[in-house]
């Protein structure tokens, strides 16, 4: 018996639609990061993208839980001398809601060519509306 390896060309790729504001953000970004990989496809190759289009919606009601809406921070460095900037999670709600779920997905990405060109393919919008509509994106549930 073989082992199955992808070949890039062989790859199908789907859309796929996540409400952010059903789980924790955590939670969410567990299921993103593997429809992203390709780790929830029973053709997963490590070393191929075999992952799918993932759009995320209501990133501006992402659910965080216990105290870390005022004490989670999120840093800024502009590269100069006194240019680190910290921002609590509420800020970031307030500022770019998006923010919240990329960095936590981004995260738990590999960090190097095939990680970035695989979190290229994420989409993340603060409210219910996105552009995608033509692309008939199946919803896929966090509560299980």
């Amino acid at each position: 018996m073989k082992t199955y390896l992808a070949k890039p060309d062989e790859v199908e790729r789907r859309h796929v639609l996540i409400d952010a504001s059903e789980a924790p953000l955590g939670r969410i970004a567990v299921k993103i990061a593997n429809a992203l990989r390709g780790k929830d496809k029973p053709t997963y190759t490590p070393h191929i993208d075999t992952g799918n289009f993932v759009i995320v919606i209501n990133a501006a009601k992402t659910v965080l839980t216990g105290n870390k809406e005022e004490n989670k921070t999120y840093v800024d460095f502009s590269g100069y001398r006194g240019g680190r900037k910290e921002y609590t999670a509420a800020q970031i709600r307030k500022k770019c809601p998006e923010r919240l779920v990329k960095d936590a997905v981004w995260g738990m990405m590999p960090h190097g060519r095939l990680g970035r060109a695989q979190f290229r393919k994420l989409k993340v919008y603060a409210t219910e509306e996105h552009p995608h509509t033509a692309q008939q994106p199946q919803k896929i549930t966090t509560q299980e």
